[in-house]
């Protein structure tokens, strides 16, 4: 099989959701067993300066459906960021993966050369769809779901590298 970038991009992001869910629910059972309040985890942190977990889930999923949409050449779907609870943001990962596995991979030939240009900091910058996908978006999505994994762990979820890779 030829490289595709539809094959470097859905599948990576579906595979990376499911072991996001999983960890989710691995966070659940934590908080049930230590009789810890789900919304410590919701809104927990690494540093004071960084966002809470909810929002590293909800930029994971603005971060996917972003570069799948964008690199099929369909509208980007806008949803707000009003998950309050675990059961909100697994939902919204329900639908982020829908969305996803929608797409259809026809619609991304010849992507890796067509121009795609984002909003950086306030600046429009133009990509290559492969330059978009493997230097922007792929990194964006996965420093936001290891954030995500990187709370939960440090709040004492037990988790680990085979949670993260979904083994």
């Amino acid at each position: 099989m030829s490289f595709s970038i539809y094959r470097a991009s859905v599948p990576v992001f579906l595979h990376a959701f499911h072991a996001l869910h999983l960890i989710i629910e691995k966070a659940e059972a934590s908080a049930q067993t230590r009789n810890i309040d789900l919304a410590v985890f919701f809104n927990a942190r690494l540093a004071p300066d960084m966002l809470p977990f909810s929002a590293q889930v909800q930029i994971a999923s603005d971060t996917a459906k972003a570069a799948g949409a964008r690199l099929a050449g369909v509208d980007i779907p806008s949803w707000p960021d009003d998950e309050k609870t675990f059961d909100d943001l697994k939902a919204r990962i329900a639908k982020t993966v829908a969305f996803l596995e929608g797409l259809d991979e026809a619609k991304f030939a010849g992507a890796e050369d067509r121009k795609v240009t984002q909003k950086v900091r306030g600046n429009e910058v133009e990509f290559s769809g492969a330059d978009y996908l493997m230097k922007r978006q792929i990194p964006n999505f996965f420093f936001h779901i290891t954030t995500a994994y990187d709370i939960l762990r440090h709040n004492g979820v037990d988790i680990g590298k085979r949670d993260y890779l979904a083994l």
